[in-house]
């Protein structure tokens, strides 16, 4: 198992901005993560958790419509870390935001909470 730690949320009022990082650790964690397609997963009070953005081996993105034009996924395979830029933030942003592969099973990280407040 690779252990997820998911840092850098906040509070932040909206239109702001956050990054948040993604580090994996653990025996082998290098190799998986560079081989591994990585997402962004959030999950508010109540709903069911909702994928959020991907970043594939090779650097190419997808984004869910929600967060299109606003969030920008990106990885560093030299720190086994992906990170999620986040601007133009809105009240509905505001969830439990988690890492995981994508296409192999793996435990959750903790999590970061981001709340969109004014």
């Amino acid at each position: 198992q690779v252990q997820f730690v998911e840092s850098g949320g906040g509070l932040v009022q909206p239109g702001g901005s956050l990054r948040l990082s993604c580090a994996a650790s653990g025996p082998a964690s290098g190799d998986l993560f560079s081989s591994h397609h990585m997402a962004w997963f959030r999950q508010a009070p109540g709903q069911e958790r909702e994928w959020v953005a991907t970043i594939s081996t090779d650097n190419r993105p997808q984004y869910a419509d929600s967060v299109k034009r606003r969030f920008t996924v990106s990885r560093d395979n030299s720190k086994n870390t992906m990170y999620l830029q986040m601007n133009r933030l809105k009240p509905e942003d505001t969830a439990l935001y988690r890492c995981n592969f994508i296409g192999r099973m793996n435990s959750w990280g903790q999590g970061t909470q981001v709340t969109v407040s004014s």
